[in-house]
């Protein structure tokens, strides 16, 4: 068997180790070198990345540091690459210049919110089925299709959306439990929405069009409202709640369209850019950020200077949490690359002569389980790669693919036990978890059909994208 230090780089580490870690750790990583060279090798490397990464998470720890503190290890052991892989592949994680659409997304739904563009749209959706039993809820499902075209962030929606319509439901003696599995469910739509921050992602992992990933989730958000409005219906059948009275005349309905039709405007600006392709990602977030800004500013005098401050502060600390994870997660692909898991996986997976309906089946099950356990951006990140060049070896249009992997994994925000949605609502509605979860059990149903539905249809995601370019 081969010395424990056989070359000047080994020699030069381990001295580094000895100089810096205390004896303890350095037990530890002879122990794990020495598994590494008993076992052999690619096989131990990829378990101890990954068991390293999912035990640091499951014992708390930020997903960036857990996935940092994997590669180092595998580093350390591997001797592949200096641990100055790291800080560079942090550095070129983030260097794209698409990655800025995302604080600007976020800091445009934050705006839309505390301008009270969203009390706008409610009022505006009320004035339509406001009168109907359980109007509220099906108010709540149109408000985040709206809302959608702003920000594509869930949890983002979530908050915005639930902070306006917790309170209206409350007053008209909706079920909190009820409520808020109905705001959080209805989240969902916006990452499937254009725009969509996953599928910003998906579209920087795998250099597919964003334009046609966009215009991919049009018809399955639009489906996916359209189940949560038919769970509604049937809850809300036999719920004593009150219902809403309002004027229904034309000179109402003009009233409330002007009070409206700015925060109306601020998604078709959004589309309006991906379609025509006038500008980039970039420029349209950072376009529609302006747009919401100056309306909120000069036009509704809702935003005044002295709270942006505070706005950006807050925008500043949710994109920094997601440009965190994307900035360690490049080095997840150079491993990838480096022990040749996709090549691998690929050859095994065509070996078998696995159809292409059941390999969707196979990501369906494969990232409805990820998206209980880690959150959406690292389950992308580490997994598509791989995945997608299979797909396109079986014949699955890419853009089909990648609509169903981010549909999988919205689902996976309402499912425990990481459920980003779930921490988000049941703080925000101050309801019970065990509470929201059942609740939530029919509208995941009805979402999971949906699913189905775009996954064996594939027209349903297809059609748009493929009119339009």
């Amino acid at each position: 068997m081969a010395p424990l230090i056989d070359t000047d780089a080994d020699l030069k580490r381990n001295n580094f180790i000895k100089e810096v870690y205390s004896p303890q750790f350095r037990n530890l990583l002879f122990m794990l070198k020495v598994y590494y060279l008993f076992l052999g090798g690619e096989f131990m490397l990829v378990l101890l990345l990954f068991a390293t990464m999912f035990i640091l998470m499951f014992l708390g720890m930020d997903i960036f540091v857990s996935m940092g503190v994997a590669s180092a290890v595998y580093l350390l052991v591997s001797g592949n690459a200096p641990l100055t892989l790291i800080p560079n592949s942090m550095i070129n994680g983030i260097s794209n210049f698409s990655l800025l659409a995302i604080p600007f997304f976020i800091l445009a739904g934050e705006l839309m919110n505390i301008s009270g563009m969203t009390l706008r749209i409610l009022n505006f959706a009320r004035f339509f089925i406001g009168r109907w039993k359980g109007g509220l809820s099906y108010a709540c499902v149109i408000i985040n299709i709206i809302t959608a075209g702003v920000s594509g962030s869930a949890p983002a929606d979530c908050s915005a959306v639930s902070s306006v319509l917790l309170p209206a439901m409350k007053e008209e003696d909706y079920p909190i439990g009820f409520s808020a599995a109905i705001n959080a469910a209805a989240a969902t739509i916006g990452p499937i929405i254009p725009p969509s921050i996953p599928m910003v992602f998906m579209s920087l992992i795998t250099n597919l069009s964003v334009g046609r990933l966009f215009l991919g989730g049009v018809i399955p958000g639009l489906l996916m409202g359209g189940a949560l409005m038919i769970i509604s219906y049937f809850k809300v059948k036999h719920m004593n709640v009150k219902i809403y009275e309002s004027k229904h005349s034309i000179k109402d309905f003009m009233v409330l369209l002007k009070d409206s039709y700015l925060a109306l405007i601020a998604p078709l600006i959004i589309l309006f850019g991906v379609i025509s392709g006038l500008a980039t990602i970039t420029e349209v977030a950072i376009l529609a950020t302006a747009y919401v800004l100056i309306i909120g500013i000069f036009v509704y005098r809702t935003i005044r200077v002295r709270d942006i401050l505070g706005i950006f502060k807050r925008t500043i600390l949710f994109s920094s949490s997601i440009m965190a994870i994307f900035s360690i997660a490049g080095i997840f692909s150079w491993f990838i690359a480096v022990e040749g898991i996709g090549e691998k996986l690929k050859a095994f997976i065509l070996a078998t002569n696995i159809s292409p309906p059941l390999f969707l089946l196979f990501v369906n099950l494969l990232f409805l389980f990820l998206g209980m356990i880690i959150d959406a951006i690292p389950a992308m990140l580490i997994f598509v790669p791989i995945l997608m060049p299979i797909a396109i070896e079986l014949g699955i249009d890419p853009i089909h693919l990648g609509v169903v992997i981010v549909t999988n994994l919205m689902i996976g925000l309402l499912t425990p036990p990481v459920g980003g949605l779930l921490f988000v609502e049941t703080k925000i509605a101050n309801v019970p978890f065990n509470v929201l979860t059942k609740e939530l059990i029919p509208f995941i149903v009805a979402l999971a059909v949906v699913l189905i539905l775009m996954t064996y249809m594939p027209p349903i995601v297809t059609l748009i994208p493929n009119l339009v370019f």
